[in-house]
Protein backbone atom coordinates (compact mmCIF):
# COMPACT_ATOMS: atom_id res chain seq x y z
CA UNK A 1 0.00 0.00 0.00
CA UNK A 2 1.21 3.26 -1.11
CA UNK A 3 1.44 6.39 1.89
CA UNK A 4 -1.17 8.07 -0.49
CA UNK A 5 -3.57 5.50 -0.35
CA UNK A 6 -6.79 6.66 0.39
CA UNK A 7 -9.97 5.18 2.39
CA UNK A 8 -13.55 6.60 1.87
CA UNK A 9 -11.78 9.52 0.49
CA UNK A 10 -9.58 10.28 3.96
CA UNK A 11 -6.15 9.97 3.31
CA UNK A 12 -4.39 7.70 5.25
CA UNK A 13 -1.49 9.12 6.48
CA UNK A 14 -3.44 11.89 7.77
CA UNK A 15 -5.34 8.93 9.56
CA UNK A 16 -2.03 7.33 10.52
CA UNK A 17 -0.79 11.08 11.92
CA UNK A 18 -4.42 11.84 14.03
CA UNK A 19 -3.68 8.31 15.55
CA UNK A 20 -0.10 9.44 16.63
CA UNK A 21 -1.46 12.58 18.59
CA UNK A 22 -4.19 10.23 19.86
CA UNK A 23 -1.55 8.82 22.32
CA UNK A 24 0.12 12.10 23.67
CA UNK A 25 3.27 11.81 26.06
CA UNK A 26 5.32 14.09 27.76
CA UNK A 27 8.43 11.19 27.32
CA UNK A 28 9.14 11.29 23.64
CA UNK A 29 11.48 13.61 21.49
CA UNK A 30 11.96 14.01 17.81
CA UNK A 31 15.31 12.69 15.83
CA UNK A 32 15.17 13.67 11.85
CA UNK A 33 11.39 13.56 11.67
CA UNK A 34 11.07 9.90 13.98
CA UNK A 35 9.11 9.98 16.53
CA UNK A 36 10.80 8.59 19.72
CA UNK A 37 8.70 7.49 22.41
CA UNK A 38 9.63 6.21 25.38
CA UNK A 39 6.54 5.64 28.29
CA UNK A 40 7.14 2.88 30.00
CA UNK A 41 3.24 1.92 29.36
CA UNK A 42 2.16 -1.61 28.19
CA UNK A 43 0.93 0.00 24.86
CA UNK A 44 3.84 -0.15 22.35
CA UNK A 45 3.24 2.90 20.61
CA UNK A 46 3.52 4.25 23.35
CA UNK A 47 7.23 2.80 23.43
CA UNK A 48 7.93 2.87 20.02
CA UNK A 49 9.81 4.39 16.70
CA UNK A 50 7.69 5.74 15.12
CA UNK A 51 9.55 6.80 11.00
CA UNK A 52 6.50 9.00 9.92
CA UNK A 53 8.37 11.96 9.27
CA UNK A 54 11.27 13.36 7.06
CA UNK A 55 14.29 11.49 7.46
CA UNK A 56 17.35 13.06 6.00
CA UNK A 57 20.79 11.64 8.18
CA UNK A 58 22.20 8.16 7.22
CA UNK A 59 19.78 5.20 8.29
CA UNK A 60 22.36 3.00 10.33
CA UNK A 61 23.12 6.56 12.25
CA UNK A 62 19.64 6.90 12.93
CA UNK A 63 18.96 2.95 13.90
CA UNK A 64 22.47 3.24 16.40
CA UNK A 65 20.50 6.55 18.07
CA UNK A 66 17.28 5.00 18.72
CA UNK A 67 18.91 2.15 20.01
CA UNK A 68 21.22 4.04 22.42
CA UNK A 69 17.97 6.19 23.52
CA UNK A 70 16.06 3.25 24.60
CA UNK A 71 18.91 1.37 26.25
CA UNK A 72 18.97 4.27 28.27
CA UNK A 73 16.13 3.99 29.23
CA UNK A 74 16.41 0.30 30.23
CA UNK A 75 13.43 -0.01 27.51
CA UNK A 76 13.46 -2.54 24.64
CA UNK A 77 13.82 -0.32 21.41
CA UNK A 78 10.71 -1.47 19.13
CA UNK A 79 9.87 0.15 15.67
CA UNK A 80 6.45 0.68 14.65
CA UNK A 81 6.22 0.00 10.72
CA UNK A 82 3.80 1.57 9.01
CA UNK A 83 2.83 1.86 4.91
CA UNK A 84 3.87 5.32 5.86
CA UNK A 85 8.21 4.88 6.76
CA UNK A 86 10.62 7.46 6.12
CA UNK A 87 12.49 6.20 4.16
CA UNK A 88 11.25 3.44 3.11
CA UNK A 89 13.88 0.98 3.16
CA UNK A 90 14.04 0.95 7.21
CA UNK A 91 12.34 -2.36 7.36
CA UNK A 92 14.77 -4.23 5.17
CA UNK A 93 18.18 -2.41 6.85
CA UNK A 94 16.05 -3.76 10.36
CA UNK A 95 15.76 -7.11 8.99
CA UNK A 96 19.23 -7.26 7.98
CA UNK A 97 20.40 -6.13 11.74
CA UNK A 98 18.18 -9.13 13.01
CA UNK A 99 15.12 -7.41 13.82
CA UNK A 100 12.03 -9.85 13.66
CA UNK A 101 8.64 -8.60 12.76
CA UNK A 102 5.98 -9.20 15.37
CA UNK A 103 2.56 -8.46 16.53
CA UNK A 104 0.54 -7.59 13.18
CA UNK A 105 -2.25 -5.01 13.82
CA UNK A 106 -5.07 -3.70 11.64
CA UNK A 107 -6.42 -0.36 11.44
CA UNK A 108 -10.28 -0.25 10.61
CA UNK A 109 -11.95 3.25 9.82
CA UNK A 110 -15.87 3.31 9.46
CA UNK A 111 -17.76 6.09 8.32
CA UNK A 112 -20.43 7.90 10.96
CA UNK A 113 -23.72 8.36 9.23
CA UNK A 114 -25.66 7.86 12.08
CA UNK A 115 -25.31 7.02 15.54
CA UNK A 116 -25.61 3.07 16.23
CA UNK A 117 -28.46 1.88 18.70
CA UNK A 118 -27.12 1.53 22.62
CA UNK A 119 -28.33 -2.02 23.03
CA UNK A 120 -29.81 -2.06 26.99
CA UNK A 121 -27.85 -4.31 29.46
CA UNK A 122 -30.07 -4.95 32.43
CA UNK A 123 -26.90 -5.60 34.92
CA UNK A 124 -24.48 -3.07 33.81
CA UNK A 125 -24.19 0.45 34.19
CA UNK A 126 -22.12 2.58 32.12
CA UNK A 127 -19.98 5.70 33.75
CA UNK A 128 -18.27 8.20 33.02
CA UNK A 129 -15.27 8.26 35.30
CA UNK A 130 -12.45 10.84 36.18
CA UNK A 131 -8.92 9.97 34.34
CA UNK A 132 -7.62 8.34 37.77
CA UNK A 133 -10.29 5.85 38.11
CA UNK A 134 -10.04 4.76 34.41
CA UNK A 135 -6.20 4.22 34.94
CA UNK A 136 -6.86 2.08 37.15
CA UNK A 137 -9.72 0.54 35.58
CA UNK A 138 -7.61 -0.33 32.59
CA UNK A 139 -4.76 -1.26 34.19
CA UNK A 140 -7.03 -4.19 36.35
CA UNK A 141 -7.92 -5.09 32.95
CA UNK A 142 -5.23 -5.64 31.48
CA UNK A 143 -2.96 -6.22 34.75
CA UNK A 144 -0.67 -3.76 34.38
CA UNK A 145 2.45 -2.66 36.57
CA UNK A 146 1.79 0.16 39.14
CA UNK A 147 4.32 2.41 36.61
CA UNK A 148 2.71 1.24 33.75
CA UNK A 149 -1.21 2.48 35.24
CA UNK A 150 0.91 5.67 36.23
CA UNK A 151 2.30 6.04 32.69
CA UNK A 152 -0.95 5.32 31.37
CA UNK A 153 -2.63 8.15 33.33
CA UNK A 154 0.21 10.86 32.51
CA UNK A 155 -1.01 10.64 28.72
CA UNK A 156 -4.84 10.84 29.56
CA UNK A 157 -3.94 13.88 31.55
CA UNK A 158 -1.71 15.62 29.41
CA UNK A 159 -3.27 15.22 26.45
CA UNK A 160 -4.42 18.09 24.22
CA UNK A 161 -7.31 16.29 22.51
CA UNK A 162 -11.09 16.26 23.16
CA UNK A 163 -11.37 12.60 24.98
CA UNK A 164 -14.40 10.08 26.42
CA UNK A 165 -13.93 7.79 28.68
CA UNK A 166 -16.19 5.29 29.97
CA UNK A 167 -16.43 2.58 32.25
CA UNK A 168 -18.79 -0.18 32.48
CA UNK A 169 -19.74 -1.51 35.93
CA UNK A 170 -21.53 -4.66 36.86
CA UNK A 171 -22.09 -6.23 40.63
CA UNK A 172 -19.95 -3.15 41.70
CA UNK A 173 -16.74 -3.40 39.77
CA UNK A 174 -15.21 -1.84 36.68
CA UNK A 175 -15.79 -5.04 33.94
CA UNK A 176 -14.82 -2.92 30.68
CA UNK A 177 -13.23 0.06 29.17
CA UNK A 178 -13.36 2.26 26.06
CA UNK A 179 -12.42 5.86 24.95
CA UNK A 180 -12.77 8.00 21.86
CA UNK A 181 -10.48 10.83 20.99
CA UNK A 182 -11.55 13.13 18.59
CA UNK A 183 -9.67 15.31 16.06
CA UNK A 184 -10.17 16.74 12.41
CA UNK A 185 -13.83 14.81 12.55
CA UNK A 186 -11.42 11.81 13.03
CA UNK A 187 -12.69 9.32 16.17
CA UNK A 188 -10.51 7.56 17.87
CA UNK A 189 -11.25 3.99 19.80
CA UNK A 190 -8.84 2.92 22.53
CA UNK A 191 -8.97 1.16 25.46
CA UNK A 192 -11.03 -1.25 24.81
CA UNK A 193 -11.15 -4.13 27.08
CA UNK A 194 -13.38 -6.46 28.90
CA UNK A 195 -12.33 -8.53 32.43
CA UNK A 196 -12.44 -12.49 31.27
CA UNK A 197 -15.27 -13.57 33.14
CA UNK A 198 -18.46 -11.51 31.72
CA UNK A 199 -16.66 -11.80 27.86
CA UNK A 200 -19.31 -12.58 25.28
CA UNK A 201 -22.22 -10.74 27.51
CA UNK A 202 -22.33 -7.39 24.98
CA UNK A 203 -20.04 -5.39 27.33
CA UNK A 204 -17.79 -4.22 24.64
CA UNK A 205 -20.72 -3.64 22.09
CA UNK A 206 -22.38 -1.53 24.74
CA UNK A 207 -19.45 0.41 25.50
CA UNK A 208 -18.54 0.83 21.95
CA UNK A 209 -22.08 1.91 20.80
CA UNK A 210 -21.89 4.72 23.58
CA UNK A 211 -18.51 6.27 22.40
CA UNK A 212 -19.80 6.12 18.82
CA UNK A 213 -22.39 7.65 19.47
CA UNK A 214 -21.06 10.46 21.09
CA UNK A 215 -18.61 10.90 18.63
CA UNK A 216 -20.90 11.41 16.06
CA UNK A 217 -23.21 14.31 18.63
CA UNK A 218 -19.52 16.09 18.88
CA UNK A 219 -18.91 16.15 14.82
CA UNK A 220 -17.08 12.85 13.73
CA UNK A 221 -17.68 11.89 10.41
CA UNK A 222 -15.29 8.78 10.56
CA UNK A 223 -14.24 6.72 13.79
CA UNK A 224 -10.91 4.35 13.35
CA UNK A 225 -9.47 1.81 15.64
CA UNK A 226 -6.88 -0.30 15.77
CA UNK A 227 -6.73 -4.34 16.90
CA UNK A 228 -4.35 -7.39 16.75
CA UNK A 229 -4.75 -9.17 13.88
CA UNK A 230 -5.36 -12.54 15.92
CA UNK A 231 -8.05 -10.82 18.25
CA UNK A 232 -11.01 -12.68 16.91
CA UNK A 233 -13.30 -11.58 19.27
CA UNK A 234 -12.75 -8.04 19.25
CA UNK A 235 -12.81 -8.27 15.75
CA UNK A 236 -15.90 -9.77 15.29
CA UNK A 237 -17.43 -7.04 17.36
CA UNK A 238 -16.43 -4.40 15.22
CA UNK A 239 -17.12 -5.75 12.04
CA UNK A 240 -20.76 -5.86 13.17
CA UNK A 241 -20.46 -1.67 13.45
CA UNK A 242 -19.58 -1.62 10.18
CA UNK A 243 -15.80 -1.57 10.83
CA UNK A 244 -13.49 -2.34 7.34
CA UNK A 245 -9.50 -2.64 7.46
CA UNK A 246 -8.10 0.12 5.88
CA UNK A 247 -4.08 -0.37 6.12
CA UNK A 248 -2.22 -2.92 8.79
CA UNK A 249 0.75 -1.98 10.88
CA UNK A 250 3.65 -4.02 12.56
CA UNK A 251 6.76 -4.59 14.73
CA UNK A 252 10.09 -5.24 15.03
CA UNK A 253 12.22 -5.74 18.07
CA UNK A 254 15.75 -7.77 18.94
CA UNK A 255 15.01 -11.47 19.31
CA UNK A 256 13.99 -11.69 23.05
CA UNK A 257 12.54 -8.31 23.16
CA UNK A 258 9.64 -8.88 20.96
CA UNK A 259 7.05 -7.64 23.85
Amino acid sequence: MSAAAQFDGLDLARVEEVGLNALQTQRQLFYDGWLLRVSPGKAKRARSVNAHFGSTLPLARKISYCERVYAERGLPVLFRITPFLKPGNLETELAVRGYEAFEPTLVQLLRLDHPPETPPLADVDFVTPTAAAFAEAVGDIQQTTAEQRAAYLERMVQSPLTTRAVIAVREGRPVGTGTVVLEDGLAGVFTMGTMPDVRGRGIATGILAMLLRWAWEHGAAHAYLQVSADNDRAISVYRRFGFADAYTYHYRGTPGECH
